[in-house]
């Protein structure tokens, strides 16, 4: 017991004398905290918005089913584009078109085949005016495919209506609320780029990473924001939904076949549209957050060599200050490795302090972020352990050389310093 004991008044005493140091030399100690704090506070901020936006994209991509994949125009790619015919043979590609999607709906494999436009246009509904509304178009079926809530009283667009273009939408709860405020919306009547629309149905708006957070939005038949707000229909997207018994894999090959039949293409020609799993979705994310984690690392490698220097620098002064009292210590029986550990210790402090500070901030950032943005940043647990982790093996490695100089102090020459 006696070892244990001896090592918890090292630990102790060390973290004391540290707070001490903290004390003695602000600028110095702020400067370490500052450092240790920063490259802390990069991880766990960007780690809780890697997880929020893991989270929330997993969720929306759940609300479409796990088989439910896309067809594009263009693929989603990081490969280099200069806008010439030979780095992006895809900008050729041509739209997908109306009767393309009627074809994919008739397939015996496919429980539900949607398309959809989006779109922009400005609100107004006598003196409210809502600047940019995102408008989204879909054929009928809609809401067989991912679609929100409609709350009680409202309706989706019929068959016939999406048929003929009328005007009339469904708003989001945050359209609602701004253009009507705690009126009825149900059957009135609102400009959309000063072309009237019946809003006939309100849905819960839950906001997303993916969606958008806060904005308000519209849906509409594809053949009404085509018709009437000029919409570009060379820009509509599907999406597909194939039949419990079927698997995406047949489903794709379906769809392939039939698209590449209609538009006549030879077995030896690649094919002029794109196929987006969820899986590829996932693949981009993922690319997109490998920059951040690499972002995260280099910020969080300055911030702890700042803090590693201030560490040195503390250390030094604090050897040099108590060399005398390191000389007693030896004449008294204390060993190079009780003095190293000692030593060791305040510097870990050090950085500990610095880390609690980062772990702190970046716990009120992510809360913030959490509670203005439909990013659900929540701090892993495996980020907080790298966080105090990285802060303790900085502590160390920086701390070694003014330890081990203390712990090599003659204990006679350390007695006779002034």
């Amino acid at each position: 017991m006696a070892p244990i004991a001896a090592r918890l008044y090292g630990v102790t005493e060390g973290v004391k004398i540290a707070l001490d140091a903290i004390r003695a030399n602000k600028v110095r100690a702020g400067l370490t905290i500052l450092g240790v704090g920063i490259g802390v506070f990069a991880v766990v901020v960007i780690s809780a918005a890697v997880h929020g936006i893991n989270v929330s994209v997993a969720r929306d991509f759940e609300s479409t089913g796990p088989t439910t994949f896309f067809v594009s125009r263009y693929p989603f790619t990081f490969e280099a584009c200069d806008g010439s015919g030979e780095t992006c043979r895809w900008l050729s590609n041509p739209p997908i078109r109306m009767n393309e999607l009627e074809a994919l709906s008739r397939l015996s494999t496919a429980a539900s085949v949607g398309g959809r436009i989006d779109w922009s246009a400005a609100a107004k509904y006598r003196d409210r005016m809502l600047p940019s509304v995102g408008v989204e178009a879909y054929t009928s079926n809609w809401t067989t495919i991912g679609a929100p809530e409609l709350l009680p009283g409202g309706r989706a667009f019929t068959d016939a209506e999406a048929r003929s273009g009328a005007r009339v939408m469904v708003l989001s709860t945050t359209a609602a609320n701004r253009l009507f405020g705690e009126s009825d919306p149900l059957d009135k009547v609102v400009a959309m780029n000063g072309i009237p629309f019946t809003v006939v149905g309100v849905y819960r708006d839950n906001s997303s990473f993916l969606s958008g957070h806060d904005r308000p939005k519209a849906v509409m038949s594809i053949n009404a924001v085509v018709r009437s707000l000029n919409a570009r229909a060379d820009d509509m997207g599907l999406a597909v939904k194939p039949r419990a018994t079927v698997s995406q894999v047949e489903m794709i090959d379906d769809v392939t076949a039939t698209l590449r039949g209609l538009r006549g293409l030879r077995p030896s020609v690649e094919s002029n549209f794109a196929i987006i799993t969820q899986d590829k979705l996932f693949e981009m994310y993922n690319r997109i957050f490998g920059t951040m984690f690499l972002v995260m690392i280099a910020l969080s490698a300055v911030g702890l060599l700042v803090g590693g220097v201030g560490v040195v620098a503390i250390m030094m002064i604090s050897v040099t200050e108590r060399t005398r009292e390191i000389g007693v210590r030896k004449a008294l029986g204390a060993t190079r490795g009780t003095i190293l550990y000692q030593f060791l210790v305040e510097a870990v402090t050090l950085t500990g302090v610095g880390a609690l500070a980062g772990l702190a901030l970046g716990w009120v950032v992510a809360l913030v972020v959490r509670a203005t943005t439909p990013i659900e940043a929540s701090i892993p647990p495996l980020a907080i352990v790298a966080a105090i982790g990285a802060s303790a093996l900085t502590g160390v490695a920086f701390g070694m050389l003014p330890a081990a100089r203390a712990a090599r102090l003659d204990p006679v020459e350390a007695l006779r310093f002034e």
